[in-house]
């Protein structure tokens, strides 16, 4: 019995420094950033570029209704956080959205691939967001 129990304490003991190995690990596993950088500008992960509103606030929208039909706001999770450069500012429907540097985060819809920068300059309030 002796060497029944001794067996049953060292796979314990081995199940116990395993889930707290794993544990640990996904503690330290950060999210991915909302953006990333590609040629010199912000992408989303599609590789899509992302542009800036002249006429947004710091920390708040200005492009709702058609405007966001045009320029998809880069949608931020419920419970996403702020990290390093990366805030979240609160949509006026109530949706959250990434900023880098308090500036809110756009796609265009009329980048077809990725790498396209055909938003930059449009009506000289949008501009490739860049690093």
């Amino acid at each position: 019995m002796t060497s029944i129990s001794s067996s049953i304490r060292r796979v314990s003991l081995a199940l116990t420094v395993s889930a707290t190995l794993v544990l640990g690990a996904c503690a330290m596993m950060a999210p991915p950033p909302p953006a990333m950088t590609a040629g010199g500008m912000l992408t989303d992960a599609a590789g899509m570029t992302l542009y800036t509103f002249d006429r947004d606030a710091a920390g708040r929208s200005a492009c709702n209704g058609p405007c966001a039909k045009n320029w998809p706001p880069l949608m931020a999770p419920a419970d996403a956080k702020a990290r390093g450069d990366y805030s979240v500012v609160t949509r006026d429907d109530g949706t959250r959205q990434w900023a880098y540097k308090g500036q809110p985060l756009y796609t265009w819809v009329k980048d077809m691939k990725a790498g396209d920068t055909t938003g930059d300059g449009v009506n000289g309030v949008w501009h490739t967001a860049r690093p």
